[in-house]
Formats: C-alpha cells, structure tokens, sequence
C-alpha cells in the first residue's frame, strides 16, 4: 500500500514538473515575441518601400528607353526592348541582394529595454535604473515583499518568469523542512527543560532553538530557489539578445539547462522529503510527550520565516530610493549595496 502511494505521488510530480516546464517555454516564446514583432513589422515595411523604389526606378527606365526607341526600325526596337527587358529581368533577379543590404545596413538598435518585471527593475544597473524606475518607496518595498514572502510569491506573484506550479512544491517543502530542523534540536537538554517545566510550554527556553531552525529552514530554502527553482535570470538573458536568432538559441540553452535544474530539483525534493518523512515518524512513535511542543516550535518557526521579509526589505527600500533620488545622482555603490541587501 505505501508502495502504491509513492508511486501514485512520484506520478503526480513528474507531471507537475513537466506541465510547469511547458508553462516557461509558453513564457520565453511570448517574451521573444513581443520584443521581435515590431522589429519583423519595421523589416517589411523597409523591404516594401523597397520593392517600390525599385520598381519606380524600372519603369522611368523603360519609360525613358521607349522614347528613344520610337524613331527606330521595329527590328531595332525590338532587340532594344528585349535587351531592356532582359536588363529589367536582370535587376529583378539581384532584389535579394538590394533587401539584403538593407538589412544588414539597418541602425544598431539601443541595447537597453524598458523592463516589464520588478525583477528586471530590482536588478537594473544605476545609470538605467535612473532613467526607467520611476516607482515608489511603497511600490519597490511591495515587489520585494512578494518575491520574499513564500505565500505572497506563490499564490499572489503573476507576472514574474518562474513556474507557478514549482513554487507550490516549494511551500509544501518549505513547511516539512522546518518541522524537520525543529525536530532536530530536540536532544537531551531539551527534553530534560520540559521535565523541569512539568509540561508547560516555556517559550523563553524554546525561543533561541525557534530562531535558529527558522534561519536555518530559510537559508536552505533561498538556496534551493536561487539555484534550482527561479528562472527569472534565464528568461531575462533570452530577453536581452539582439536578434531573432539569437534569442531562439538562447532559448533552446536555457530550457535544456531549465530540464537539469528541475530534474535535480525534482530527485531532491523526493529524497528530502522520504527522510523528512522516515524521521519524523520514528521522532513521533518514540517521543509521544514532545509532539505538541514540536508542532508549536514548528509553527513558530514557520511565521518567523514568513514575517521577516516585511521587517529586513525596510532597510533596501531606504538605501535604494535614497541613492535614485539624490540631487547629484552619484550614489552608484550605495545603489549596489541596496541591490546586495535585497538577496538576503
């Protein structure tokens, strides 16, 4: 039976996995399109006026020929007019080549692009970040608040490129780790404290082994995000090609690297969960007295992770909006060390 349930389970998560790989091919394929359409309707715009440059030029031509020829034997005329219409048919056979070096004489185009998420705002270098975030204190603090808090970043964050159905994986594994790090911290001392307290919760004592189980859950977890689950960084890098081309085969690098990264991300999640599972359970069916004391410093725990966001991104907001609003606009590593701030 337990078989039976791994394995409907391990199902469910591979397809999971493979529908949110599907959903960010979906992403980068509308992200390559709206940066290119306007380019493609700019390319045949110039191809036309082209064409009908070039056809205006062909027939002054003819017109002008067929007035010198008018005066002549028809014999005369008639090999002028196959000579110029052999000449017409030869410039209609060089017209790739006269759109070609349209083409390729066509303006560099500015690399810089207005950014469509806060993550391409939040990241954006000094002089740039000048010119196209015009945001509020409030709006920058609320974008930083949603990338960091775990509830908000998974059912409250839409317009980002990561996978919506990863970051719900995420939540759930976010919950057992710290149940599984709280447990850890329950050794001989501790047990030996609720002894002395003759049960009674003492929040004092448990309060140091809270914090360090909630620093611990979050750092694994940022690693975890930052390595394997987040795809803004991919997705902006295919955004930020030139060409057409270039974005396309930056497309198929990104998504065989998007393939390894949930794959490992998929096999360690499973292992981390099955020993998350095995020890808790062994935890449980031995120490029946501590379970409410662990499930409190669990929960604890828990909302300590998810209430620090709001406290620790007051300090970025502050040094990133004092550095873009100077009166000098010189504050560049101030600007940095609010970008360095914002990763923890």
């Amino acid at each position: 039976m337990l078989l039976f349930i791994l394995a409907i389970f391990i199902i469910i998560f591979i397809i999971f996995c493979i529908k949110g790989y599907n959903l960010l091919e979906n992403k980068i394929d509308e992200v390559i399109y709206k940066k290119f359409k306007n380019d493609k309707n700019i390319k045949n715009k110039n191809e036309n006026k082209q064409l009908e440059n070039f056809n205006q030029k062909n027939k002054k031509r003819a017109s002008k020929k067929q007035k010198k020829l008018k005066n002549k034997k028809n014999n005369c005329s008639k090999k002028s007019s196959n000579s110029s219409n052999k000449f017409f048919c030869r410039n209609l056979n060089n017209k790739p080549e006269i759109i070609n070096s349209l083409n390729n004489n066509k303006n560099c185009k500015d690399p810089h692009f207005k950014p469509d998420t806060d993550y391409e705002m939040n990241w954006l270098s000094y002089d740039i970040a000048i010119k196209y975030d015009k945001r509020t204190k409030c709006e920058y603090y609320i974008s930083l608040i949603m990338n960091k808090q775990l509830f908000l970043f998974t059912f409250c964050t839409f317009n980002d490129y990561n996978s919506g159905i990863i970051k719900k994986f995420m939540l759930f594994l976010s919950f057992a780790l710290h149940y599984t790090i709280n447990a850890l911290f329950f050794t001989d001392s501790n047990f030996h404290q609720i002894y002395e307290d003759e049960g009674n919760y003492n929040f004092e004592y448990q309060i140091s082994y809270i914090l360090f189980s909630a620093i611990i859950s979050t750092f694994v977890l940022r690693m975890i995000l930052q390595f394997l689950v987040l795809t803004d960084k991919d997705i902006l890098e295919v955004k930020n090609q030139q060409t057409k081309i270039l974005a396309n085969n930056m497309k198929q690098k990104k998504l065989k690297c998007m393939k390894i990264k949930f794959g490992i991300f998929f096999v360690l999640n499973f292992i981390l969960l099955g020993l998350f599972w095995y020890y808790l359970t062994c935890f449980n069916a031995i120490y029946q007295n501590t379970q409410v004391y662990l499930i409190e410093n669990t929960f604890i725990s828990f909302a300590f992770s998810l209430f620090y966001p709001f406290v620790i991104n007051i300090f970025p907001t502050i040094i990133r909006m004092s550095s873009l609003h100077s009166s000098n606009k010189n504050k560049k590593y101030l600007y940095k060390v609010s970008q360095v701030i914002q990763l923890i």
